[in-house]
């Protein structure tokens, strides 16, 4: 246990450092020659789900809240990267699937994303513009995040319910942090001089297939599981299952989602001069 700890903070720290050197670079770039940088600084208000082994197809199943903040980095009128940490819940149920519905399966999980990506606009566009006051834009980047599958406030990663803890098959607990890649569309909108808002849907494809806490096969007998047992009987709640059946399907890791609209504030940055006003 103590090493999984250990390596969960080694990669917070790496994370942050990560996190850090970006945030150097950019203020770094806003004392250079570039024309019209800026920085905007915002809020996130949305919702999140997720697709999975409990949830293969359907979009917006289960749309949860979240909530966050963002930095922006305007390095020109079509290029900008952003920072942003974002918080929600996922949710899936297998009954509401129609991958294996008859499993009874269920959970929900906190997930806590840090992301950086590349943004372009498809228009000329910049806060505070009276001329190029709205755009297209679309990003890709990478992204760090938690999680904590869940049921009846049980924490499933550590009941092992696929047999992680009595290595059926040689399995090991999985970890309850992950990588992904990030990538949407959105338009950006400046509502006045300093003020922007962005209307965006984006999707992380993962590294993980634990976001559910459903991956592999069964490893219990059913026909012997302690019902009073939160191990057994959340590994299979109907009791009808033998070790080696499918319980999910490992060829496809786990995704999950955040839409909304952020709400930023701009700040304008050291740069080459010019009167923006009369070329926008």
């Amino acid at each position: 246990m103590m090493n999984e700890k250990q390596a969960e903070k080694s990669v917070l720290t790496y994370s942050g450092v990560w996190i850090h050197a970006i945030a150097v670079s950019l203020f770094w770039l806003s004392g250079s020659n570039l024309p019209a940088q800026s920085l905007e600084a915002g809020l996130y208000g949305g919702g999140c789900y997720y697709l999975g082994d409990l949830n293969p197809g359907k979009h917006f199943m289960n749309y949860n809240i979240a909530y966050g903040v963002m930095l922006r980095y305007v390095i020109d009128d079509r290029w900008a990267v952003k920072l942003s940490a974002y918080r929600g819940k996922v949710k899936g149920n297998a009954s509401q699937s129609n991958f294996m519905p008859e499993r009874d399966l269920s959970f929900s999980s906190p997930v806590t994303d840090i992301s950086a990506v590349a943004e372009f606009n498809f228009f000329d566009f910049y806060v505070g513009s009276r001329k190029n006051w709205i755009t297209p834009y679309i990003y890709a980047g990478f992204s760090f995040f938690m999680f904590n599958p869940q049921n009846g406030g049980v924490d499933l990663q550590s009941i092992g319910t696929e047999g992680q803890l009595v290595g059926y098959e040689g399995r090991t607990p999985y970890k309850k942090y992950s990588f992904g890649i990030p990538f949407g569309i959105g338009v950006k909108v400046s509502l006045a001089r300093r003020v922007g808002l962005a209307v965006f849907w984006e999707m992380h494809k993962t590294f993980t297939d634990y976001l559910d806490d459903v991956s592999k096969t069964y490893y219990l007998d059913g026909s012997t599981i302690n019902k009073d047992d939160p191990s057994q009987i959340l590994s299979d709640p109907t009791m009808s299952y033998n070790p080696g059946m499918q319980r999910g399907n490992s060829r496809n890791n786990d995704w999950y989602s955040f839409s909304g609209v952020t709400l930023t504030y701009k700040f304008n940055l050291v740069g080459r001069k010019r009167c923006r006003d009369l070329e926008h």
